[in-house]
């Protein structure tokens, strides 16, 4: 029997390098996470940059270099940090997805009728798979996920009174991700964005347009990538959406 011969890894896209060879620190040399968001204020953008943002002490650890490069505005971009904790110089925005459909990424469904009647058909799933089966987890929980709101912390959705985080622990226990946990997680992402929404998002015209992960080698070739199929979904596996990383979350190698 012939010897196994490992495939080499193919290189990432040449818009995406070319995009990344102006930005100090996302140059050869180093392993780079790029993550091509959606409209800054989309569901699925607000819920990966706080997925994300939790994640950095280890990305830094491993020595990962971070980029995110979201459809917005300045204005959009400031608020988008400060609300998400996603490090402000660690993301760009473009005016139009141009990038994201150099890149082949999902522009969204096309019917007559324009964006915001695509975007309601796609939260109905509607050419957008995974995503109802992703709203009713945000309902019914999931045991292999990680509990999303602190034990100690006060629920704060708009201007409603705030509620003890106990209430979770109370209903379904700790250490997982309770019922409604999630869609209370999701619930405050939506009323900042509708609370600000031409901040968040500018220009409708690309409304359904997902995003992107690109995991990029010192070589620059591409050890992880993965093209957003719909509304929510984000991650290949959302209950747990930065799951790629575990092999390369580690101090890095000796060069």
């Amino acid at each position: 029997m012939a010897d196994f011969v490992p495939r080499p890894a193919p290189p990432a896209p040449a818009a995406l390098l070319e995009r990344l060879a102006s930005q100090p620190g996302m140059g050869p040399g180093q392993r780079r996470l790029v993550l091509l968001l959606p409209q800054l204020g989309d569901f699925d953008s607000l819920e990966y940059a706080q997925a994300v943002a939790a994640a950095l002490p280890q990305l830094q650890a491993a020595a990962i270099q971070l980029l995110a490069i979201g459809i917005g505005a300045e204005a959009g971009r400031q608020r988008f940090s400060a609300f998400t904790g996603f490090p402000l110089e660690r993301l760009l925005v473009e005016a139009t997805p141009r990038l994201h459909r150099a890149l082949g990424l999902y522009g969204g469904l096309a019917q007559p009728g324009g964006p915001w009647l695509n975007l309601l058909l796609m939260c109905a799933g509607i050419g957008s798979p995974g995503t109802l089966a992703e709203v009713l987890r945000g309902y019914t929980g999931d045991r292999q996920a990680p509990q999303r709101i602190a034990d100690g912390e006060s629920i704060q959705v708009g201007g409603l009174p705030a509620l003890p985080a106990s209430l979770f622990a109370w209903a379904g226990g700790t250490g997982f991700l309770r019922p409604f946990e999630l869609a209370t997680v999701r619930l405050r992402n939506m009323t900042e964005v509708l609370g600000q929404w031409r901040t968040y998002v500018p220009n409708d015209q690309a409304l359904t347009q997902r995003g992107g992960t690109f995991l990029i080698d010192r070589d620059d070739t591409l050890l992880y990538s993965y093209r957003d199929p719909g509304i929510l979904g984000f991650s290949a596996t959302m209950a747990r959406p930065l799951s790629f990383l575990d092999p390369y979350l580690r101090q890095p190698e000796t060069a």
